[in-house]
């Protein structure tokens, strides 16, 4: 029978390969390399198979082959393949055959593939130093991968090699700390969303910060026939690459990832409003500094934020102030929820107490009747942060009038782990039950009227509404002077004991 390739040996190898590059590149940089190269070599392998079933099932006829491969996927020429780029693994400048490589493989694909590369440099000094360093390290990088067999019929389920790519990015966000933890949400904090929003066949479904994908991924999966319309934005270029990469793995083929600014520069747009979408989800970069320096232009040095600067009207009910960006991130999403649409996005604490703009931005948005939960998370579950976070769930046209909060940051809701703690399957479960009955529940959920919200002046600080105090048991006064009692009793038998010591010792 023939051997499989599995899921722990992909993800060793892939590991392992970063050794070529430990201690001379930070993770943070050096994941691009690693991810675009697992990419090749998928497509690669996948295309080699079909190469060989086509050339078997059309006896060779070259036509027939050619006319089949075309309807494949992906187009991949000879000189894109990783086979080839392992054959030039010894070249004067390997960087620049795996840049013409992927360059032709864009070129080829146009439809899905083209700028995808365009953010990664094999052949650049600056990131990979010196001719001989750098020639070495991506001969090493494609030693290392050609130990992996990654053909369909190898790895058998079509999820692996996503969930490979997926390992990869968290255990670069673990090794990065900060750096790297900005582009990834933990899985289980994914899926809690994911679960929250309930998606449905044919529902849009956007994150305006979308990272790695990770988090729309999980989203997708909610869906048994995965039948819903992908879209995302990200500003930073290599994550943007990756998060395509992703898609494209998890196959997810149609998914429209946009690179840019969502705050200044919202790039889903209908008929120059800004497009609106049935499910909403993301983890924002908690307060952002500076986040509306894409509506300065040229006059940067004084610039202050006004609503009226903002074309598609998103700042009507306040302007967030210029160090944190959280609430510019909730109105944007906000107005870009359709009429039926449910939205979650992972927040600090700070957004539901701090005062000033984003006090009056949260009135507004509880006296719209948008707010449907705000659940309290444990602290230290997010990569190169240990503060708690929270998540707040809105919809459209709701029929309540309360909030439900929940503390889900008590001892037992959560797996405790050295740096970073864990959410279970059975704390989820525990969170989206509560949310589904919006119930109260006592020290862990509170089903508050917009009453009670008001006379806390719209203040949605958690413990207001969740009492989670545990009262001491009392204490039993006799009990303790018993205990004094018998411990005086006891130090006086030590001091009469240490005294005949001194007086045999003749001091």
């Amino acid at each position: 029978m023939d051997k499989k390739t599995t899921q722990a040996e992909i993800n060793q190898t892939l590991w392992e390969a970063c050794d070529t590059f430990r201690g001379k590149i930070d993770s943070s940089i050096y994941k691009d390399y690693v991810l675009v190269m697992l990419f090749v070599k998928y497509l690669s392998d996948a295309y080699k198979e079909k190469l060989e079933e086509y050339t078997k099932k059309y006896d060779g006829n070259e036509m027939r082959i050619k006319r089949a491969l075309a309807r494949e996927r992906f187009v991949i020429s000879e000189k894109s393949t990783f086979d080839y780029l392992y054959g030039k693994r010894n070249a004067s400048e390997v960087g620049d055959e795996i840049n013409k490589a992927l360059a032709k493989l864009e070129e080829d694909n146009p439809g899905k593939l083209r700028n995808i590369f365009r953010n990664i440099d094999f052949n650049s000094e600056a990131v990979l130093g010196q001719t001989k360093d750098r020639n070495a390290m991506l001969r090493t990088l494609l030693e290392d991968f050609a130990k992996l067999d990654l053909r369909p019929s190898k790895i058998g389920d079509e999820d692996i090699i996503g969930n490979s790519y997926q390992f990869m990015i968290e255990r670069f966000a673990s090794d990065a700390g900060k750096k790297g933890g900005e582009f990834f949400t933990p899985s289980m904090v994914s899926e809690l969303l994911a679960r929250l929003v309930k998606p449905k066949e044919n529902d849009r479904i956007y994150d305006p910060t979308c990272g790695s994908g990770s988090l729309l991924i999980r989203v997708v999966n909610q869906v048994p026939n995965r039948k819903v319309a992908v879209y995302g934005q990200e500003r930073n270029g290599q994550t943007h690459s990756l998060c395509m990469m992703n898609m494209f793995l998890h196959g997810i083929d149609d998914a429209r990832i946009e690179w840019g600014d969502t705050l200044s520069n919202p790039l889903h747009l209908e008929d120059d409003k800004l497009m609106k979408f049935q499910v909403i989800v993301a983890n924002p970069p908690f307060s952002l500094d500076k986040w509306a320096m894409g509506f300065a232009g040229d006059n940067d040095e004084k610039f202050k934020m006004e609503a009226k600067l903002d074309p598609y009207g998103r700042f009507s009910w306040g302007v967030p102030p210029a160090s944190r960006g959280d609430y510019a991130f909730v109105q944007h999403m906000l107005y870009s929820l359709a009429e039926d649409g449910r939205m979650a996005v992972i927040l600090p604490h700070g957004v539901l107490f701090r005062g000033a703009s984003e006090g009056r931005i949260r009135k507004e948005i509880i006296q719209l009747n948008l707010l449907d939960a705000v659940i309290g998370l444990p602290e230290a579950l997010f990569f190169g942060t240990g503060i708690p976070a929270c998540i707040m769930v809105f919809k459209k046209n709701r029929t309540k009038k309360e909030v439900l909060f929940i503390d889900a940051s008590g001892e037992g809701n959560f797996e405790k782990g050295k740096n970073q703690n864990k959410l279970r399957e059975q704390d989820v479960e525990k969170i989206v039950e509560t949310y589904e009955k919006y119930e109260t529940i006592d020290k862990y959920s509170y089903v508050a009227s917009v009453e009670e919200i008001k006379e806390n002046d719209y203040n949605l600080n958690i413990p207001r509404y969740v009492d989670t105090f545990e009262e001491e048991e009392p204490v039993d006064m006799e009990e303790v002077a018993k205990n004094i009692k018998s411990i005086k009793e006891e130090i006086k038998e030590v001091e009469e004991q240490m005294a005949k010591y001194l007086e045999e010792l003749g001091l």
